[in-house]
């Protein structure tokens, strides 16, 4: 009987830290995490066309500025109060390839998927303006908003949790020994 108790006891603890492992990891520097927040608009374009970089900032959880880079254009930084950025690919892209758009905000970044279309435009391709910005329905479960403080606390719970329940699992073996 005792032996179930303390299996429940350790079985429960572990589950605990393994739901708040992934809130862990991503806070690690250079992580991917998933690209939702993050846009690029049109995705497929010409060579020497503009492109609009877009930062929905309710969903991706970035509160800081971004940086963008891709190897065919320019980096750019989105500022904090800004949810979008417009920029040139470069004339000698190569048509038909397909290149990485990697947005970067407070060591977690993102990528998105630029193809470059065959044939050079006569004109620059315009970015439709304002960038559509879709619904702004909240967080959505995503780890937006949590702080050092935040993850410290939680884990702190865990722990006086998986504590607590051996405590008590010790405490009732004593009283049925004795």
């Amino acid at each position: 009987m005792h032996a179930i108790r303390v299996a429940s006891a350790a079985l429960l603890g572990v589950t605990a830290l393994t739901f708040s492992a992934p809130g862990a990891v991503a806070g690690d520097d250079n992580h991917y995490v998933m690209a939702n927040g993050y846009s690029v608009l049109p995705s497929t374009i010409s060579a020497g066309g503009q492109i609009a970089l877009h930062v929905d900032r309710n969903v991706s959880g970035c509160r800081s500025s971004v940086t963008v880079s891709s190897g065919v254009f320019d980096a750019v930084v989105i500022p904090r109060g800004s949810s979008s950025a417009v920029v040139s690919v470069d004339w000698d892209a190569r048509a038909g390839a397909s290149y990485q758009v990697t947005f970067a905000c407070g060591g977690i970044s993102a990528v998105k998927e630029l193809t470059i279309a065959g044939g050079r435009p006569v004109d620059p391709t315009p970015v439709p303006l304002p960038v559509p910005r879709g619904v702004h329905a909240g967080e959505g479960g995503t780890v937006a908003g949590f702080d050092l403080r935040e993850i410290g606390l939680g884990a702190a719970l865990i722990v006086g949790s998986v504590g607590a329940a051996y405590y008590f699992s010790r405490r009732r073996a004593a009283e049925d020994a004795g």
